[in-house]
C-alpha cells in the first residue's frame, strides 16, 4: 500500500480552534497554548493548586525548545506558521530563530540582496511566527544576526566598529648591526576586504635563550626598547647593540576581516563587529533599531520574544584580539603601560611567539586577558543586556570561547548557555552553574544534540543519555539542535537540513520535525525534558561546595581536584566561582554557608590555578574577601603551598608580601585547612564537619542535583558519567542512597515521575534525624526525581499512614488501596513497618513469564516522495518467529519508518485482581508506546523498557502492540548514497527478547 504524505503539513482542527478563539488577541496579549497550564512553574504553583499540576503538565516556559534553522529571508510566511503549530502540538515551549545553511553549496541561490538575514521577507516570517508563537503560547528567540560570530549587514572590515587583531611583524638583527629598511612588515598578509592597517608600535628586543621554549623565543625584558618614534614613512633605521641577537618587533593594527560562518547571508555583506568596544555593539543595535524593528515587530516580541541569542565567541584571527582602547584599558586596570608587555601577547596562528620569564609571562598574559574580560563583560554583554530588557527580551549567550572569565560572564547574563557538542565533560556546566546561582539567576540552558556526523541517524536515548548527567551538572532548559525550515534550494528529501550535508557527508545534529518518524512519539520525550525542566528551575539551587577558580574559562574539560574524580561518586556536588562573583551581593555567610538563600555552599576549596601549570595564585583583592569568609565561619580548605602564593597578575610593589600576610591569617582560623596531596581534600572536609546533602558508601556513577523550595526538597539522580568519551560504559546502579532534608521531621519522600507525570509516596525508606535513605536501581542513563516534603503535599490521600522500613518482597509501594507488596512469586512475606509492627502478607500464586514466540508486524516504509519535502510511505506486513533489529530482516534492511509489532498472550483462569505483570521490551530503537488490548500504557521510559500493564491485562487472551518509531539514515544509506552511503546500517526496531513477566500484589 502507498501513501503520498506532505511534510509541510497543515493545520490542525485543534490549531484552527485556537486561531478563531484567538482572533482577537493582539501583539499585546498572550494566551496561553492550547492544554497548556497557565499556572506559574515549580511547587509555588503546587500550593496555589493544591496539586502536583506544575509537575504533571509544565508551564510552556519550562518546556525544550528548538533551534530553528532558516535559509536567511527564503521562508514563507504561511510555512512559519505551519511549523510553529508543528512544534507546538509537539509539546514543546519556543524556538530560537537562527540563519544557517551550510549544507548549501550555491550561495547565489539563496538570493541574499532580496531575501537576506535582516530583509523584508526575512521580517515578515519573524513577524508570521511571532504571531503565530502568541496564539500558541511558544516565545521566539533570535540570533543577534545571522550565523555566527555576531555581525550586522553594513560594517566594513575598516569601521571602528568591526572586529580587530594585532599582526605582529619581526626582522633579526645581529648584533652592532644597523637595519635599515621598511618596518617589518606582517607575518599574515591582511584579510580579504581589510583595506587600511596602522602601525601601533614598534620595539627592539634581545634575544635570550634561558627563557625560550620549545615554540617560542625567549626575550629579555628589561631590553625592549620603544622604536615607534623612530619610524620616517614607513621605515626606519636601527643599530643593534654589540651585545646578543636581537630582534625588531613590529605591532600592527588592523580589521580582521571575519564573516559569518557559511555566509555571505545578506546583501550589503556582514563583518562580524567588534566584541570588546562599545562601538560594536552599537553597531548592532542601530541596525536593529533603524533597519529591523518596525512598530508591529516590537509588540509582538514584548507579547511572544523571549531572547536575543549569541552562540559561543569564535572570533578567528592569525594574530591576537584586539580592540583600539586596549592599551588604556589595560593600563587603566593595572597602572602599567601595556606597550612594553605585547611581545609576551601577540600570537601566530594561536600559537605564542615570544616570552620572558616563565612567571613573568604568566602574569602579563593574565592581566591582558583579564582586560580583555572586562571589556567583553562590560561593553558587549552587559550592554547588549540591557538594550534587550529595553524591548522586553532577555539576552542568552554562550558566554565561551575567548580567554575571558566565563563564569563571571555567566553572571552577568540572563540566561547562560553551554553545549554538548563543545562541552568536555560536566565541569563545563558547574562553571557557568556557579555564575548563574551566585548571581540569582534561574535558568542554564544547553544546545543539545549535535553530534558530528549523525544526522537523521541521532536517536532519542543518545539525547536523552547526552542531557542526564548536564541536567545534574546544572542544566535546566534544554535547546534541540534543530528543527531545520522545510525546504531551500539545493535540498534533497526529506528536505532542507542546516547541516547535511555537510563538506559532503552527514553533518552536525538533526532535523527534527515531521520529516522524522520518531516525531509520532516525541510529545512523550518534549514531556519528560519539560517536567526535568521544571523540577530544575524550582526555588533555589543547592551545592556542597563551591571551587574557587582563579581563572575562570569554561569549555576547556578541566575539573576540580578530589571532587570531580572522588568526590562526585560518592554523592558531593561542587559548583566552579571566580573573583568577581565574589563581589555579587549574594557573596556573603551566614550559619556557615556561602550565598545562604542559594546555593549555600558549605565549604570553598581553593586549589592552584590548573590554566597556569597549577601555581597557587589569589589576587590580593579576592584573598582578603576569603579571609572575610572563612572569619564569618565558612570552612575553606586550600590544596597546595599558599602560604607562599604569587598574585595571578604582575604585583605591585610590596603586593606579594602583603598577599602572603592576608593568607598566613587566613591559613591560621580553626574552619581553614591547607592540605598538600589531592588525596587528601575528604579528610579535610570531614575535620571541618562538612558532610554532602546525597550520600552513598558505594561509589557509583549516580549523579545528582538539589533544589529547595518552601514546600520540599527535590533530587534529581541520574546513572550518568562525568563525560560521555569515558570508558568503560555506565553500568546499572542498585544501592541505598542517603538523602538530606531541610523541611520539618515529617518530610516523607515521594517519586516524581518524568516520563508519565506521575507522582507517588515512596513505600519503603528509613529516617534518621535530617536524612532519608532508599534504594535505588537506574539504568544506564535513567533518571528519578525524589521529593521530600510534608504528607499529601502531592494531594495523595496516605497522610502520615506508616511506611515499610524493610520486607521480604521484592517491592514496597503504595497504590490506590494503600500500602502494598508485590512480588514475582506467590508466598508468605513479612514486612517491618514504621511504626514497630510487623505485616505477613499472603500472594497467590504466580504465572511464570511469557515470551511471545510469534508476531504480526505491519511497517510503514519511508521514502522519498515526489518532491523535497514530501514522503512515500509503503506498508508492509511481515509475521516473525523471532526478534530481530530491522537491518537483520531481508525486506527491512534498508527500511526506516514506523513498526507495529502485536501478539498474543493467554493468562491463566487462576488471575485475578492481585496479579499485574512488567511487560519487558529488551532491545528497542528509538521511540516507541505500548498498548494492551487497545489501551494506551502511556509513555515509557526510554531509557529503562520495561512497563507496567497490570492495569490492563484480564484473564484469558490479550493483546499487546508495540509501535517503534526509527530514524532515517538506513533508508537515506541507499536513497542519497552520496552522502549517507559510508554509513553503516543502523539496528533498530523491536529485537527484544520481550517478556511479560507476572506479579502478585496486596494491601499490608
Amino acid at each position: 500500500m502507498h501513501e503520498l504524505v506532505s511534510q509541510r503539513g497543515g493545520m490542525s482542527r485543534r490549531t484552527m480552534l485556537a486561531a478563531a478563539v484567538t482572533a482577537g488577541v493582539t501583539a499585546t496579549a498572550v494566551t496561553a497554548a492550547p492544554g497548556a497550564t497557565a499556572l506559574p512553574t515549580g511547587p509555588d504553583a503546587a500550593r496555589a493548586a493544591g496539586s502536583a499540576r506544575w509537575f504533571t503538565d509544565p508551564a510552556r516556559s519550562v518546556r525544550p525548545k528548538f533551534r530553528w534553522w532558516w535559509p536567511d529571508g527564503l521562508v514563507d510566511p504561511d510555512e512559519v506558521a505551519r511549523e510553529i503549530d508543528q512544534i507546538a502540538d509537539a509539546g514543546f515551549g519556543g524556538v530560537e530563530i537562527a540563519a544557517v545553511h551550510h549544507s548549501i553549496r550555491d550561495k547565489s541561490l539563496l538570493d541574499t540582496a532580496h531575501h537576506g538575514w535582516g530583509s523584508r521577507p526575512w521580517r515578515d516570517g519573524v513577524e508570521a511566527a511571532l504571531g503565530r508563537a502568541v496564539r500558541r503560547g511558544l516565545t521566539v528567540d533570535l540570533t543577534l544576526g545571522p550565523s555566527w560570530p555576531v555581525a550586522v549587514p553594513g560594517v566594513t572590515p575598516d569601521d571602528d566598529a568591526a572586529a580587530k587583531e594585532l599582526a605582529h611583524g619581526q626582522a633579526s638583527v645581529a648584533a652592532g648591526t644597523t637595519y635599515r629598511g621598511p618596518v617589518p612588515a606582517p607575518v599574515h598578509e591582511a584579510a580579504s576586504g581589510v583595506r587600511t592597517q596602522r602601525l601601533l608600535a614598534v620595539q627592539a628586543a634581545r634575544v635570550d635563550p634561558a627563557h625560550s621554549t620549545r615554540k617560542e623565543t625567549g626575550l629579555d625584558p628589561d631590553s625592549i626598547l620603544d622604536l615607534t618614534d623612530t619610524v620616517t614613512d614607513g621605515s626606519l633605521t636601527w643599530t643593534a647593540p654589540a651585545d646578543g641577537e636581537w630582534l625588531l618587533i613590529s605591532y600592527w593594527q588592523r580589521g580582521s576581516g571575519q564573516q559569518p560562518e557559511s555566509g555571505p547571508h545578506s546583501a550589503p555583506a556582514a563583518f562580524v563587529v567588534d566584541h570588546l568596544s562599545a562601538a560594536g555593539t552599537t553597531a548592532v543595535t542601530d541596525y536593529w533599531e533603524r533597519h529591523v524593528l518596525t512598530g508591529s515587530l516590537r509588540r509582538l516580541l514584548k507579547a511572544a520574544g523571549g531572547a536575543f541569542f549569541e552562540d559561543s565567541v569564535e572570533l578567528e584571527t592569525e594574530g591576537l584580539v584586539w580592540t583600539a582602547r586596549l592599551p588604556e584599558a589595560f593600563e587603566q586596570r593595572t597602572g602599567r603601560p601595556l606597550l612594553p608587555w605585547l611581545p609576551a601577547l601577540v600570537l601566530d596562528d594561536s600559537n605564542q611567539v615570544f616570552a620572558f620569564e616563565a612567571q613573568l609571562t604568566r602574569q602579563i598574559r593574565h592581566d591582558f586577558w583579564a582586560t580583555v574580560s572586562d571589556l567583553f563583560n562590560r561593553h558587549h554583554v552587559g550592554a547588549l543586556r540591557d538594550w534587550a530588557h529595553s524591548l522586553g527580551m532577555t539576552l542568552r549567550a554562550q558566554p565561551y570561547g575567548l580567554q575571558t572569565d566565563a563564569i563571571a560572564t555567566a553572571a552577568i547574563l540572563d540566561i547562560a548557555e553551554g553545549e554538548s557538542l563543545g562541552f568536555k565533560n560536566l565541569d563545563d556546566y558547574r562553571c557557568l552553574a556557579g555564575g548563574r546561582d551566585m548571581a540569582g539567576r534561574t535558568v542554564l540552558s544547553c544546545e543539545a544534540g549535535a553530534y558530528n556526523g549523525s544526522a537523521y541517524g541521532t536517536t532519542w536515548d543518545r539525547v536523552l543519555r547526552t542531557m542526564g548527567g548536564a541536567y545534574a551538572a546544572g542544566v535546566n532548559q534544554t535547546v534541540m539542535h534543530g528543527f531545520s525550515y522545510a525546504t531551500a534550494p539545493e535540498a534533497q528529501w526529506p528536505g532542507f537540513a542546516a547541516f547535511s550535508p555537510y563538506n559532503g557527508a552527514p553533518g552536525y545534529g538533526e532535523s527534527w520535525g515531521p520529516r522524522q518518524p520518531t516525531w509520532r512519539h516525541v510529545e512523550d520525550v518534549a514531556g519528560y525534558l519539560g517536567r526535568v525542566h521544571a523540577v530544575l528551575q524550582s526555588g533555589r539551587v543547592r551545592a556542597d561546595v563551591a571551587v574557587f577558580r582563579q581563572t575562570g574559562y569554561s569549555a576547556t574539560g578541566i575539573g576540580a581536584s578530589w571532587f570531580t574524580s572522588t568526590g562526585v561518586p560518592l554523592g558531593w556536588t561542587h559548583q566552579f566561582l571566580s573573583g568577581p562573583l565574589l563581589d555579587l551581593p549574594n557573596a556573603t555567610v551566614s550559619g556557615g554557608r556561602l550565598a545562604p538563600d542559594g546555593p549555600a555552599y558549605k565549604a570553598l576549596f581553593v586549589e592552584g590555578d590548573f590554566f597556569y601549570g597549577s601555581t597557587p595564585t589569589l589576587a590580593l583583592a579576592d584573598a582578603r574577601k576569603l579571609l572575610g569568609f572563612a572569619r564569618a565561619g565558612l570552612p575553606v580548605v586550600l590544596l597546595g603551598a599558599f602560604d607562599q602564593a604569587l598574585t595571578p597578575g604582575v604585583p605591585a610593589s610590596g603586593e606579594t608580601e602583603r598577599l602572603r600576610d592576608v593568607l598566613t591569617r587566613l591559613l591560621a582560623l580553626p574552619n581553614v585547612v591547607r592540605v598538600t596531596e589531592k588525596t587528601a581534600v575528604g579528610d579535610a572536609l570531614a575535620t571541618l564537619g562538612v558532610t554532602p546533602d546525597v550520600w552513598h558508601s558505594v561509589p557509583s556513577t549516580l549523579l545528582n542535583a538539589h533544589r529547595v523550595t518552601a514546600d520540599a526538597d527535590y533530587y534529581y539522580l541520574v546513572n550518568g558519567k562525568h563525560a560521555e568519551t569515558v570508558k568503560p560504559p555506565v553500568a546499572a546502579v542498585d544501592h541505598d542512597v542517603t538523602l538530606r532534608r531541610t523541611h520539618g521531621r515529617d518530610a516523607v519522600p515521594y517519586l516524581l515521575d518524568p516520563w508519565t507525570g506521575k507522582t507517588v509516596r515512596v513505600g519503603r525508606y528509613t529516617r534518621d534525624g535530617q536524612d532519608v535513605t532508599l534504594r535505588v536501581a537506574l539504568r544506564p542513563g535513567q533518571t528519578l526525581v525524589v521529593a521530600l516534603g510534608r504528607p499529601g503535599l502531592f494531594g495523595d490521600r496516605h497522610g502520615n499512614r506508616p511506611h515499610a522500613l524493610s520486607s521480604e518482597a521484592d517491592e514496597v509501594l503504595f497504590t490506590a488501596r494503600g500500602l502494598t507488596v508485590r512480588a514475582g512469586a506467590g508466598g508468605t512475606y513479612r514486612t517491618r513497618l514504621s511504626r514497630g509492627r510487623t505485616a505477613t502478607t499472603t500472594l497467590p500464586a504466580v504465572p511464570a513469564p511469557i515470551e511471545p514466540d510469534r508476531w504480526q508486524v505491519e511497517v510503514e516504509d519511508w521514502r522519498p516522495g515526489d518532491g523535497p519535502t514530501r514522503t512515500e510511505r509503503v506498508r508492509r506486513a511481515l509475521t516473525l518467529d523471532t526478534l530481530l533489529p530491522w537491518s537483520s530482516i531481508p525486506e527491512l534492511a534498508d527500511s526506516a519508518g514506523i513498526g507495529r509489532y502485536r501478539t498474543t498472550v493467554a493468562l491463566p483462569g487462576t488471575w485475578t485482581s492481585s496479579h499485574g505483570a512488567l511487560l519487558e521490551l529488551g532491545q528497542v530503537s528509538d521511540t516507541f508506546r505500548v498498548s494492551v488490548n487497545g489501551s494506551e500504557a502511556g509513555p515509557c521510559d526510554r531509557l529503562n523498557p520495561v512497563v507496567d500493564v497490570g492495569p490492563l491485562l484480564r484473564r484469558g487472551t490479550n493483546t499487546i502492540e508495540i509501535e517503534v518509531a526509527t530514524p532515517l539514515v538506513n533508508r537515506l544509506r541507499v536513497s542519497r548514497p552520496e552522502v549517507f552511503g559510508g554509513l553503516g546500517r543502523q539496528e533498530y526496531g523491536l529485537a527484544g527478547p520481550v517478556r511479560l513477566v507476572p506479579y502478585a500484589q496486596k494491601t499490608v
